[in-house]
């Protein structure tokens, strides 16, 4: 008698993917777009059920120049405007309250209270990403946390996931380079990563990256200092900025954006809208616009960072998306993660909640604690005198194409990350390689693995791959 008759179980695995529902799954890598470019379409069923399910998986864990020309968003009206922030920083691929010295993208999320609601710019501490697509976000975390069966990170999995997204390559030239354990969150840059569009009030748009350079410069530790400095205190970032804005040295940060006339976006050998790439500076310089200085440590850890809720989703007039396919998800899934984390009123507790005057016909619900005295919780009412806002600009392109799901014509995944390789001194290089092998190194890691990885190595830079088969090649794994 077969016990699993009856139950759900993976012993009745179908070869193919499915849905939930069973419904067969022909593309698992790309969501469903206007055109091969366009917006990502709300009626993708299978991207909205893997964010959803994924954003539910785990018991919930806090997992200057004037610019008035280019936006009309009131926190970039004049320079030397000044709007409260608050800041998290914190690890992505490793659980809470492990060391901070751990190889490890970094979050760097920052919420602006400005006087037209809040605007919550996500980052990291690294300006591209894994993949371009938000359909393959929960595969790839899946391969980057611990394996399910033992709990144990293994490098194995994390070559496996990766053999099949040749766009990662640039992102590994961070994570495995010097910059992928930084030596506090003081001396981090941050990165905006997404393209979003900046509308001035005649309703022009222009594309724009985001950046975050430290004053106090850019600082990293290499293996053994991260040796010395976690073997004393696992908290060593946290503490050190603390600390420093206890003493009064505050942390701060030079806020410089890139900015391109879509128009242009066809002219490079990049797709501007792919998180998998820079805007090389030397065409798109940065440019000065703010600075951010934390001089205030939170009253209460719990109420100002665990319930502090950050949703890229979250803009102001002046400030809007692009069709960037990876952003394009975000959007849904991080509200959704923060509702299912938090709870559906989570926009009302202290950390999260705007401070300019608000007002809609949201009520009720888990932990709803505004007070509410109103008869009329609908729109429009003649006993209401609440009316719609002002209009402000919107991007004015026109969509058209076919439901799509596909991969973006323009990939070029390799010349990036190989020009960024080339740019390390040969200790660097060395140091990259090392750290390359020694993931490959992994006995799991099949030699087609191996054979794949140094493909897309020799594709960055010949001698790339040459040192880096070199390597397996003289412990034995090539």
């Amino acid at each position: 008698m077969d016990p699993y008759k009856h139950v759900p179980s993976s012993h009745h695995d179908s070869n193919y993917w499915t849905t939930n529902s069973g419904m067969p799954v022909w593309n698992n890598n790309s969501s469903s777009t206007v055109g091969t470019r366009g917006p990502v379409l709300l009626e993708d069923y299978h991207l909205i059920e893997k964010l959803a399910q994924f954003d539910r998986e785990r018991i919930p864990e806090r997992v200057t120049h004037d610019i008035s020309n280019l936006t009309c968003a009131d926190v970039f009206r004049a320079p030397g405007v000044q709007t409260p922030v608050i800041v998290r920083f914190s690890t992505v691929i490793h659980e809470r309250g492990s060391p901070e010295t751990l190889r490890d993208p970094r979050g760097f999320a920052v919420k602006f209270y400005t006087r037209e609601g809040n605007w919550d710019l996500v980052g990291n501490n690294f300006p591209v990403f894994f993949v371009r697509d938000g359909i393959k976000f929960p595969d790839m975390v899946h391969a980057l946390k611990p394996n399910p069966k033992n709990h144990i990170q293994e490098n194995w999995r994390i070559a496996d996931f990766f053999s099949h997204h040749p766009e990662s390559m640039h992102m590994f030239t961070f994570l495995q380079d010097d910059v992928g354990v930084p030596r506090n969150y003081r001396h981090m840059e941050g990165f905006g990563v997404h393209t979003y569009t900046l509308l001035n009030k005649e309703g022009r748009v222009t594309y724009v990256k985001f950046h975050w350079q430290p004053s106090c410069g850019v600082k990293n530790l290499l293996e053994d200092e991260a040796v010395a400095v976690g073997g004393s205190n696992h908290s060593h970032a946290t503490a050190d900025l603390y600390d420093a804005i206890a003493s009064g040295e505050y942390p701060e940060w030079k806020l410089l954006i890139q900015t391109m006339d879509p128009r242009d976006e066809d002219k490079f050998d990049f797709d501007p809208l792919d998180v998998t790439k820079i805007w090389p500076e030397h065409l798109f310089p940065l440019q000065p616009v703010g600075r951010m200085v934390l001089n205030k440590n939170p009253d209460n850890f719990f109420n100002d960072n665990e319930q502090l809720a950050f949703c890229p989703a979250l803009i102001v007039p002046g400030i809007g998306y692009s069709d960037d396919k990876l952003l394009q998800t975000r959007i849904f899934s991080y509200a959704d993660t923060q509702r299912h984390r938090l709870g559906p009123n989570y926009l009302m507790l202290p950390a999260n909640a705007p401070k300019c005057a608000h007002h809609n016909n949201h009520h009720d619900g888990f932990m709803n604690f505004m007070h509410r005295d109103e008869e009329v919780n609908y729109f429009p009412s003649r006993f209401d005198p609440v009316r719609h806002a002002e209009r402000y600009p919107s991007n004015p392109a026109q969509l058209s194409g076919r439901r799509e799901k596909r991969m973006i014509p323009k990939e070029n995944n390799f010349k990036q990350p190989g020009d960024r390789y080339r740019s390390f001194d040969p200790a660097r290089r060395e140091r990259y390689v090392a750290r390359i092998a020694g993931m490959l190194s992994d006995p799991r890691c099949t030699q087609e693995i191996r054979r794949v990885w140094v493909g897309y190595l020799t594709q960055m830079d010949s001698g790339l791959g040459q040192k880096v088969a070199s390597k397996l090649q003289a412990v034995g794994s090539m």
